[in-house]
Order: structure tokens, then C-alpha cells, then sequence
């Protein structure tokens, strides 16, 4: 695990100058690489390639990168692991001039002999990497198949620029960064950009499962598709698996036990996160079943129950028998990460998760430089909540005419909340537990307005979204499309929740499930590996029938009856608490009158980005109370933060 950079810039720059603009670069990408570092120049060309290293396989210099082929001929700069850089080292045989024992060596020598698309056709990993051919002077730039490794890249006044995180690319001395406000518009609709899109006008994402070719003079990358997760979607539904249900939990039990394996290959020491939810306890089931030794497990815990996951981890550690780490954390100690979001994650984004996902980082590096992590269960085996209310839902709704769910909404929606909350206040102080809830006039409009969609798509669009038409917030912007809104980006599914899956599985696991991971883990200096995400198991997953997955009102059922082979079912089947923040409560409380400063009326108005009156409006019911708009005002406030950190350091103008 590392990080990358470079440019491009034919002509333009004496070797000392692209030098010193190539450090800059690399320098700020140190916490992805803390014990190495490396420049490669090629002034004539003008190309250079810088790299940070994370040591974890062949930790001798052997491994250092950039890494030059034993021909002279290849320069790569690789980002993540090839699980099965083994198997692939034994593929070329020992009559290669083998120099060490890393994957970087293994990578370089069959994108040498092989070339980049049969290389990567045949790579298991997470990787993202830069390879520099100096004899046909072409760049290839590859991101894995999942999308677990992020790559930016584009052309800024004439130099192109790539690089692991944004801030590498921003560093650069001749940067001019501009906003792109249709970028904006899609962050707030999400709460992160999504790919191929990014905050700053003139750069891209590199799509998962995709690589780009590029040579000097050539104006834009050619894009080639090696791995595509719509094929793999509908390829998996076309060809069933051929068997009864527990050959098929048989099989995926194999193919996880291997995925776990691979991913336990190190050559520092390893531990996983141990929520105690199904996803990350199957892991380090799988993962204790394959040890001599306890894994280092690492919970974190809040003191707010209803944020808690502690205890069911720990009762999960026990009956493992795993070396488990708990910490508890205070309010404090999550307001203390605030000010480091903005730098870390280098672009606007607006999960609150990612503060728990950094706290539960930095205390697994004080043990261990890998951890093994949960994430994927949901998307593949139809694991999150809103997939059965969404079909739920539109069962009991879709027949009535839309027109008159339409008038409906208008009606309940002319009602203040206030009022709702007069009307359902003695029903609601009687209900049980959550539904007992504080402002059930707020949680009425929102309901409603889900209601009013043409289509179970548009239902589940209105479900996910945050603020309903961004493009009008946004001065100047228009929302681009995305699997969410433009129907012929969907896999031709057979089901509303494998439709749902589908666009989760593209759009919200690589560009924030995965983002959070790799900023809160990279910022740290930790690895994070994740099986449930090797491309078997996606493919596999997809040729399960949904009744397989999803039963009633219970999912993930493939992956519930393995963990129950190493778990008692009592220890983990129990409603899903999510890994959350009292995000309203801090807003209303600690972090007031920071939010106030970033989102004052003067300020907006001054910046001419936001329209304020909206923002206002909506600051000041959450503040007394009336409606809980956390989501929509921390898509805002993350923004605000990101923008005041790009102005300070450069990288956007004083008037983007």
C-alpha cells in the first residue's frame, strides 16, 4: 500500500525544476508511504514518476519504487497489492531475472512481457498504478476492478498530472485549480463526487476496472474497459448457479475461505476491524479458521447506546478466540478529527461514518500495518434496510396512480411539521423505543416525498438522496447523470432490489464506502484489505438467486448461515446499527458555532457559489428543533471546510 504521482510535460522544464515540482508532489503523499520514498526523472521527455511507500511484502530495498524493468525499458509507480502475485511469479518462471520477492516486481515483469491488458485480466487485487514505457513513450494508467484504489488525473495549463490522492496533483508549482460546480451539484445530491467527476474542473476519476493510455501530444487518455461489474451483473443473472442452495453456501464459503488467505499475506503484522455485525465477523471467522496464532481484532466503542457496537464485538472476539482491542470514545475525541477531514480526504465528502472509520484506523496502527475489513456484504448479498422498504414500499404503492399520490403529498406537505407534531404527539409518546420519536411532523414530510416517484428507481433516488434538486442550490451548475438518474447505466436486473444493488455496488461502495476506507486508513499509514470484494465473490454473488439472498425481510442470507458454522446465530442476529454519529446533536451542541461560521449568510453571499436563503432556512430548523436536516447541512459544511482548506493552501483561487 503507497501512493503515487507524476507529470507530463514535454519540453517545458529543465531537470532540476521538474525535480523540485516532482518532490513537492510526492512529499505530500508521506502518510500513504512512510518508509520509503523515490523520484524517477526522464527530463527529455519530460516525465517524471514520484513514489511513497507503505513497506508490506519484501519489506528489503528490493522493493523500491518507482520500479524499472531489468531492460530499462518499463517504469512503474503502484499503489495496493496483487494477492496473487505468487501464482503469477510462477506463471513467468524462474528464467526471469528476478531481483527480489515483492508484487511490484511481479506486476512490472508481466506488464512487460505481457502488456496491460492481459496483466490485468489476470491480477486479483486492489491496486491503482502508472506505467511509463520509454520506448514507445506511453503512459498507462489502471485502477482494480472494484474500484478499492483511487487514481486522479487530467490536464491543468498544458502539463498533465496524475497522482494517488488530489493533494499530490495540487501541489504541483504551476497548478491553477478552478471549481466544477456541476461536481458540487452531484456531491450534494450524494454526499460525495462520484466518478468519473471531481471537485476540480480539469481533472477525472479513473473508472473502476478501466485503464488509460495516453502519449505525449495526445489531448485526452484513450479509456479501455478490461473488467466491467455491469457484465459481471448480468452475465451472473443470465447463467444461475447449477445446484441446490447449500452447494451454493458450500462453494462461496471456499471461495471466501481463499479470499480471506490471500489477503492475510503479509510480512508485518495484521488484524481486522470486528464491528460484530455479519460482514466483518464472517472475515475474521474466516480468517481465525486459517491462523495459529489469535488475530488482532479492533472495536471502538461510543458511550451513546444507540451508537454502540462494542459489546456485540466483544461477545463475538470471545467465542473466536481472537486478541480483540476495544477503545471508547468520547464526543470530544470525535470532534477532535474535524479539522483533519477536510485534508484527508482531499475533496468534499459528507459520510459522517468516515470519523469512527478514522478513530477505529488509528488505533489499529498502534498494533498492526494491515487490517482486514467487512465492507462489500450489502451490496452483493442485499444486506442494507432501505432495499426491503424501497420494494416494500412500491408493492403497497405503485398501483395508485401517481397523479394522486402526488396531490396527497401536496396536501401533507401543506401542513407545517409544527402542527404534525401537535396532531401525533399522543400517539408517538407511547410508542416503543426508536419510534418514539421526537418530531414525527419531520419524519412525515419526508416519508411523503419519497412516496411521490414514477418508478421504484425514482423511489430509491428520493430515498438516497440528500438535497433534492442540488443543481438549484448551486449557482451556475447542472447536475450530470449517474446510474441513479439515467436509466440506460443499469444492469438489466430482474428485480427492484437487484436493481438497487446493482447501482449501490457502482456507485455508492466505490465512491464512498471505499473512499472512506482508504482516506481513513491511508491517513494513518494502514493498509486495508477487503475479501468480500474480490472480483470472484462479486461475480459469484451475482449468479445466486435473490431468494437465496434476500428472504422476507432478512438479508444476506448466504453470508448468515456461514458465519452461524463459526458463530452461535444468537451472537449476531439482531437488528443493524450502522456506524453512525450523534451527528444532529453535535450540531446543535459543540459544533454550533463552528457550523454557524461556515455557513453565515454573509459569507455565502460573498463566496457566490451557494445560494444562502435555503441553507438558512434549513440551519435554523434544525437548531430549534423542528426538523433534523444533520445530512443536508453536513453535505454543506464539509464542502465549506474543503473550500476554506483549498483556498489557504492554493489549490482553488480566492474566487472559484
Amino acid at each position: 500500500m503507497c501512493g503515487f504521482c507524476g507529470v507530463i510535460e514535454p519540453g517545458a522544464a529543465a531537470e532540476p525544476a521538474l525535480r523540485q515540482a516532482l518532490e513537492r508532489m510526492n512529499q505530500t503523499l508521506l502518510h500513504r508511504g512512510p518508509d520509503d520514498g523515490g523520484l524517477w526523472l526522464d527530463a527529455a521527455a519530460g516525465v517524471g514518476l514520484g513514489h511513497r511507500r507503505l513497506a508490506i511484502l519484501d519489506l528489503s530495498p528490493l522493493g523500491h519504487q518507482p520500479m524499472v524493468s531489468p531492460d530499462g525499458r518499463y517504469v512503474l509507480a503502484y499503489n495496493g497489492e496483487i494477492y496473487n502475485y505468487q501464482a503469477l511469479r510462477r506463471a513467468i518462471g524462474d528464467d526471469y531475472p528476478w531481483r527480489g520477492h515483492s508484487d511490484t516486481e511481479v506486476l512490472l515483469a508481466w506488464l512487460s512481457l505481457r502488456g496491460p491488458a492481459a496483466t490485468l485480466t489476470e491480477c486479483n487485487g486492489m491496486f491503482a498504478f502508472a506505467l511509463w514505457d520509454r520506448q514507445a513513450r506511453r503512459l498507462t494508467l489502471a485502477r482494480d476492478r472494484l474500484g478499492e484504489k483511487p487514481l486522479y488525473y487530467g490536464y491543468n495549463r498544458g502539463r498533465f498530472l496524475f497522482g494517488s490522492e488530489l493533494k499530490a496533483i495540487t501541489a504541483h508549482p504551476g497548478w491553477q485549480g478552478e471549481l466544477n460546480r456541476d461536481a458540487l451539484a452531484a456531491y450534494l445530491r450524494l454526499g460525495y463526487v462520484p466518478a468519473p467527476h471531481c471537485i476540480y474542473r480539469d481533472l477525472r476519476k479513473l473508472a473502476p476496472g478501466t485503464y488509460a493510455t495516453l502519449t505525449p501530444g495526445q489531448e485526452e487518455p484513450t479509456l479501455h474497459t478490461y473488467w466491467s461489474a455491469r457484465s459481471a451483473a448480468e452475465q451472473g443473472l443470465a447463467a444461475p448457479f447449477k445446484g441446490p442452495e447449500a452447494e451454493a453456501v458450500g462453494a462461496l464459503e471456499r471461495l471466501l475461505m481463499d479470499a480471506v488467505g490471500l489477503r492475510m499475506r503479509a510480512d508485518v503484522p495484521l488484524g481486522a476491524f470486528l464491528s460484530g455485525g455479519i460482514d466483518s465477523s464472517t472475515v475474521v471467522a474466516l480468517m481465525q479458521a486459517q491462523s495459529q496464532r489469535p488475530v488482532r481484532t479492533f472495536t471502538i466503542g461510543f458511550h451513546e447506546a444507540g451508537f454502540n457496537e462494542a459489546e456485540d464485538a466483544r461477545r463475538v472476539a470471545a467465542h473466536l478466540g481472537t486478541d480483540h482491542t476495544e477503545l471508547y470514545v468520547t464526543a470530544q475525541d470525535g470532534l477532535a478529527t474535524i479539522p483533519s477531514l477536510a485534508r484527508l480526504w482531499d475533496e468534499p465528502f459528507a459520510d459522517p461514518s468516515q470519523i469512527p472509520t478514522l478513530l477505529v484506523s488509528e488505533m489499529a496502527r498502534r498494533a498492526v500495518t494491515v487490517c482486514l475489513s467487512g465492507d462489500g456484504g450489502d451490496e452483493l448479498f442485499g444486506g442494507y434496510s432501505r432495499y426491503l422498504w424501497t420494494r416494500d414500499t412500491w408493492r403497497r404503492i405503485g398501483w395508485v396512480p401517481l397523479g394522486l399520490r402526488r396531490a396527497l403529498a401536496a396536501a401533507v406537505t401543506g401542513i407545517g411539521t409544527g402542527t404534525w407534531d401537535r396532531l401525533l404527539a399522543p400517539v408517538a409518546r407511547f410508542l416503543p423505543g426508536p419510534l418514539a420519536i421526537a418530531n414525527p411532523g419531520d419524519r412525515v414530510h419526508k416519508a411523503i416525498d419519497i412516496l411521490t416517484g414514477d418508478s421504484p428507481q425514482a423511489l430509491y433516488l428520493r430515498m438516497v438522496s440528500h438535497w433534492k434538486d442540488p443543481a438549484a442550490l448551486v449557482i451556475g451548475a447542472t447536475e450530470p447523470l449517474s446510474v441513479l438518474t439515467d436509466p440506460a447505466r443499469r444492469a438489466r436486473t430482474m428485480s427492484i432490489t437487484e436493481s438497487m444493488m446493482y447501482m449501490d455496488s457502482v456507485l455508492y461502495l466505490p465512491d464512498d464506502i471505499l473512499v472512506k476506507l482508504d482516506r481513513a486508513s491511508m491517513g494513518v499509514s494502514l493498509e486495508s484489505r477487503v475479501p468480500l470484494l474480490d472480483h470472484r465473490v462479486y461475480e459469484f454473488a451475482w449468479s445466486l438467486p435473490l431468494a437465496w439472498k434476500v428472504r422476507g425481510r432478512r438479508g444476506k442470507l448466504p453470508l448468515r448461515r456461514i458465519l452461524a458454522r463459526h458463530v452461535p446465530p444468537a451472537l449476531f442476529e439482531r437488528p443493524k446499527m450502522g456506524f453512525g454519529v450523534p451527528l444532529a446533536a453535535w450540531l446543535r451542541g459543540p459544533l454550533r458555532d463552528w457550523a454557524e461560521d461556515l455557513l453565515a449568510a454573509e459569507r455565502l453571499a460573498r463566496d457566490g457559489i451557494l445560494r444562502p436563503a435555503p441553507i438558512r432556512a434549513r440551519w435554523a430548523e434544525h437548531l430549534a428543533g423542528r426538523r433534523d436536516w444533520s445530512y443536508y447541512l453536513w453535505d454543506l459544511l464539509m464542502f465549506q471546510a474543503w473550500l476554506d482548506l483549498a483556498r489557504a493552501s492554493g489549490a482553488l483561487g480566492a474566487r472559484p
